[in-house]
Order: C-alpha cells, then sequence, then structure tokens
C-alpha cells in the first residue's frame, strides 16, 4: 500500500516537478498510475521512478527538437499512461502543454488546428498508432498541414534537461474550453495553481494514508485532469484509469474498479451517477449490490452544475446495499478558469438539499419551501470553499455584492484562479480581474473570475441556480433550462439522463422556445416519434408552465457535449439555426 506524505509534504514545493521528483524520493518503487485494458484488466502501470525518469527524457527530447521555455505544444493522446508522460515531460521542458481529444469525426481535425494555432505552435505530441489512425481513417490530413506530429519513438532521448528549472508561474497548461464557437479559449494554468487546487482538494477530500483514485474522466477535461492526473500525483496515492468509452459502453465497470482496487476517490459529472443507477436497474439493482463492496468509497465527487437531488438519492439507494455510504456523495462546484474545485461538500456529512419556490428562484429571490410545497424545487448545496479561496455572490448588471437570499453571478477569488486567456488581454481582464462595486481598486486588491453561473449563498454553501447566458426570458420571466430538460427526461420511458437541450431564439418576429431531444430505436418503437412530442410538451406544462413551439428529436450522440459529457446548449443552438441537426426519423415538429 502506497504511504503518501500528502499534503503537509507537497507543501514545501512550487512545482510539478518538484512534487513528482519528491515521489520518486520518498516513493520510488510504489505504483503512481496503473491503466485498466478494457475498463477492467491492469494492463501496465508506472511507479513513481519510473514516471519521473521517462518524463525528464521526453523534456530533455523536447528541447532538443527545438522547443523552449514559453513555447506550447499540442498533447494528441487518448487518456493513458502515455499523455501522462508527455504532459510531465512538457512540464520539465517548460513547454504549455495543450491536450485536445483524439479526433472521431473531422471536425476533429479542425479543432486540433484551431487549438495549434491559438497556441502559437506547429508541434504535436502524439502516438505512432495514433498517426496512423488518422491517416487510415481520414486519408489525406490537409486540416494539420503545416503541423509537425512527433511520437515517442521519434524522438530521441536526452540525458540533459534545457538550462532554468521550472518555475511556479511557468505556464503548465492550455485547458482549452470546451465551447460553442469555432474559437475555443486556452486557459493558461500555472504550476502554483495546480499545487494550491490539489491543496485545497486534499483539505475538503483527504486522501489519507490509504487514498486510491479511480477515474474514468478523459485527462485532457479539467477535471479528469485534477482527479486523474494531479491530485494523485501530488498527494502520492495510485490512480487506476480507465478510457472514457470503456465507462460510456458499460458504465457499471467504473463502480467494479472501485470495488475491486478499494477506490476511495472517484469524480464524475451527475449524468454518470445516474448512467450506473439505471445500468444497474436494467442487470437487477440487488444483483450488482451484491457483487460490490464500495465501503472504501469516501469522496464520490459530483461535479455537475446543478447537482440534481434526484440523482443524488437514487445513487444512494441503489448502492447503499453495496457499502455506499450517503456522506461519500460530494457534491462540488469548479471550472478549468479556476483550474477546477472551488467548492465542495464535506464528505463527513450529506449532502444539503434546499427546497425552495420556482418561481422566486428565476426572479432572482430565495423563497425557502417544504418539500411537498407547491412550486418546490429542491437545489443541492455545492458545498463550501477551502481557505483561502473565497466566493461573492455579485449583480451582473450592477457589479454590486448581493444580500443576504439573493441570487447573483457567481465569483471567486483565491490562488486557484488561473492566468488568464492565452492571447485574449482584454477578455482575461473582463473575466478574470473583475472588481465588485465600491471595491479597492489598489494592485493589492484581491482580484476575482467571473464564472458567468449564478447562485447564492446559504448558511455560508454555494448553491448554484444555473448558467447566466443559458437563461430563458419568457413574457418577463427568466426560466432555467436544466428545469426544462429534467421534465423531458421524465417524459418518456428509455429517455437517458443528459438528452436534452432547451433554448430560444428569435424567428424576427418573436421568441420561441425550442427543445431538442435525443432519442433511441427502442425509444420511438415504444412510444412514436409524434406521441414523443406531445409527451415531452405535457412534461413541460406540468412542469414549467411553459408552450415548447418546436421540438426536434435527433438520434443519440448527436446533441454536443463537452468532453466530460454536459451539453452544449449554445452549440447546440447553432447547429439548430444551420439546419445542422439529422433527426431521428421524420424531423421536426
Amino acid at each position: 500500500m502506497n504511504q503518501p506524505g500528502a499534503e503537509i509534504e507537497t507543501a514545501n514545493v512550487s512545482t510539478v516537478t518538484e512534487a513528482l521528483h519528491l515521489r520518486s524520493v520518498k516513493q520510488p518503487d510504489e505504483t503512481a498510475y496503473v491503466f485498466l485494458r478494457d475498463g477492467e484488466t491492469p494492463d501496465r502501470s508506472l511507479s513513481y521512478r519510473e514516471l519521473e525518469a521517462e518524463a525528464r527524457a521526453r523534456g530533455g527530447a523536447l528541447a532538443a527538437v527545438g522547443l523552449a521555455a514559453g513555447d506550447a505544444a499540442v498533447l494528441l493522446y487518448p487518456s493513458g499512461l502515455e499523455f501522462i508522460q508527455s504532459l510531465l515531460g512538457c512540464m520539465y521542458a517548460r513547454v504549455a502543454a495543450a491536450p485536445v481529444q483524439v479526433p472521431t469525426r473531422r471536425s476533429g481535425l479542425e479543432r486540433v488546428r484551431r487549438i495549434a494555432d491559438d497556441a502559437g505552435t506547429t508541434v504535436v505530441l502524439t502516438t505512432a498508432e495514433i498517426k496512423r489512425d488518422l491517416e487510415e481513417r481520414f486519408g489525406t490530413l490537409p486540416e494539420l498541414a503545416g503541423l509537425t506530429l512527433l511520437d515517442a519513438e521519434s524522438l530521441a532521448p536526452a540525458d540533459e534537461l534545457p538550462a532554468g528549472r521550472p518555475r511556479p508561474e511557468d505556464i503548465a497548461l492550455l485547458q482549452y474550453t470546451s465551447g460553442s464557437t469555432g474559437h475555443p479559449k486556452g486557459v493558461m494554468v500555472s504550476h502554483a495553481n495546480f499545487l494550491h487546487n490539489v491543496a485545497e482538494t486534499e483539505q475538503v477530500w483527504p486522501s489519507g494514508p490509504d487514498g486510491v483514485v479511480v477515474n474514468w474522466l478523459p485527462l485532457f477535461h479539467d477535471m479528469g485532469m485534477i482527479f486523474g492526473v494531479m491530485l494523485p500525483l501530488c498527494s502520492g496515492v495510485p490512480a487506476y484509469l480507465m478510457e472514457p468509452a470503456a465507462f460510456v459502453r458499460r458504465p457499471l465497470r467504473w463502480l467494479e474498479a472501485v470495488s475491486r482496487f478499494r477506490g476511495t476517490h472517484a469524480a464524475a459529472p451527475s449524468f454518470a451517477y445516474e448512467l450506473c443507477v439505471r445500468a444497474a436497474e436494467e442487470a437487477g439493482a440487488e444483483a450488482v449490490a451484491e457483487g460490490l463492496d464500495l465501503s472504501s468509497w469516501r469522496a464520490a465527487v459530483n461535479g455537475a452544475e446543478p447537482v440534481r437531488w434526484r440523482t443524488v438519492t437514487s445513487f444512494t439507494e441503489t448502492f447503499g446495499p453495496a457499502g455506499f455510504a450517503p456522506e461519500a456523495m460530494s457534491p462540488g462546484y469548479g471550472l478549468a478558469e479556476n483550474t477546477l474545485k472551488a467548492t465542495g461538500s464535506s464528505p463527513e456529512r450529506r449532502p444539503t438539499v434546499l427546497w425552495v419556490s420556482g418561481p422566486a428562484l428565476v426572479e432572482g429571490r430565495l423563497d425557502l419551501l417544504e418539500a411537498d410545497a407547491d412550486n418546490a424545487k429542491p437545489l443541492v448545496g455545492a458545498g463550501l470553499p477551502a481557505h483561502p479561496t473565497q466566493v461573492l455572490i455579485v449583480d451582473p448588471a450592477t457589479l454590486a455584492p448581493c444580500p443576504p437570499g439573493t441570487v447573483g453571478e457567481i465569483w471567486i477569488s483565491g490562488p486557484c484562479i488561473a492566468q488568464g486567456y492565452r492571447g485574449r488581454a482584454d477578455e482575461t481582464r473582463q473575466t478574470f480581474h473583475a472588481r465588485p462595486a465600491g471595491a479597492d481598486r489598489s494592485d493589492s486588491a484581491p482580484r476575482y473570475l467571473r464564472t458567468g453561473d449564478l447562485g447564492f449563498l446559504h448558511a455560508q454553501e454555494l448553491f448554484v441556480a444555473g448558467r447566466l447566458k443559458d437563461v430563458i426570458v419568457r413574457n418577463g420571466r427568466n426560466y432555467y433550462p436544466q428545469d426544462l430538460e429534467l421534465s423531458v427526461e421524465g417524459a418518456a420511458t428509455g429517455l437517458h439522463p443528459n438528452c436534452a437541450a432547451a433554448f430560444s431564439v428569435d424567428d424576427g418576429e418573436s421568441e420561441r422556445l425550442v427543445v431538442v431531444v435525443e432519442a433511441d430505436g427502442r425509444v420511438l418503437r415504444g412510444t412514436g416519434e409524434e406521441d414523443l412530442r406531445e409527451r415531452i410538451r405535457l412534461a413541460v406544462h406540468d412542469g414549467q408552465r411553459l408552450q415548447v413551439d418546436e421540438i426536434v428529436v435527433i438520434r443519440r450522440g448527436v446533441l454536443p457535449r463537452t468532453t466530460s459529457g454536459k451539453v452544449q446548449r449554445r452549440a447546440c443552438r447553432e447547429l439548430y439555426l444551420h439546419g445542422a441537426l439529422k433527426p431521428a426519423v421524420a424531423g421536426r415538429g
């Protein structure tokens, strides 16, 4: 079993590479990472000694091919050990790594090109297998013209690292936002940002001497980066990694890995917990629970905004017989611009739920109700910030701090705030250097990150209400799209979690409400497309007293999502406006 020095030791290091060196000295032959082939079988592992040696060699090789401190390189890898080795190699070379998802469609190649151009690099680090696969799948690759694809086999190992050790302020990562436009923004994350975020994560969800991470999230995504790479490395606990596709094909693999390897920490968005519940129900919940032992799981971090109370209760009820403790469900809130975690719910208590007036909430007021009251809506607390991060609720129009019990924009201050967007000075100033009205304007005054998310504080705990830019306005009232989407999901048996996007469009004469929903053949055979539309209209009307103007039924897998699986409403809206949403059967209605 690994015996980590945890946060007490890492407090004495100032860069990720120093944290790796500390582990290679203190725990040289202990396991750092294990990759699970097909999400089940341990295939390859790395000790801290092996990891440091390989990362240093790759860092020297990058310097040998002309990359210098301050340069950038695109990382094109599946989630696995090659990704981690090259990421850390970039850090040793003081090269900012810009991870990108391996393309499965032609549009993915275009995203690689846009990110490379934005990062100001022509170097793409990948594997020989991926290079062959891209050529076999797409033939010629004009989108990548002018880019040099380098794999580990073509890089000559180098014993000498470039002059100058990595510094805390060096940009270690360019975390590109999933974004709904064709112009992704690179969040500049420094070594110091990573270490502070891990330290705050350890405050809320301490790994302890028996800590074990189990992760299926893509490592190029902010949540996968922290929970799959940085937290295990800096805290000195082993991580068991699987590819996202292994989880998607069979969600229970994730829980089986937690059970088998005695996982203590595993994170995912809300929909992943919902998929596990559905998979257990289809396979027979009692039989599934009998085959699992989830008693070791201390921090089941739920990072969606907002977390659904239905998900919290159904997961706990389904897997409680397998030893899953109600206190283990740990809602949190974070975003790439804050490296990741901003707040988190302590595993020492069960998640907090408030029943609030839905109509009052969309008007910006907090009215607490009993659970069985009319218009009562459950909101799950996202926990508290860890020192020294602070959360402020601000009126997005006046920039004045909101009085207690008022919904406003969530602002964050603290050392986890990233350095800004690469090459976007105006957007960086507006987003990363905000000051509330009437605040001190001196250079020493704290800067705030404007998250674009709406929420409120209750008993110092953060509650997330929705996304500022996604709010739907009908008849002078505000509606949160996730409320409509939740009604849609319950409209028919067989609809999957996270299957809908609600948004409004202006056709020049009026504002129209559009719902896009994914449905597979089983759902359509069971209800018929027109019947499904009618059920959706009734569900939204019953839930929100709203009339849906148009419902677009599409095939599963078409709805645009972020790399962590969250629906991209604005991207969906753009596809709708351009007529690019392929209907499931007969189109719109």
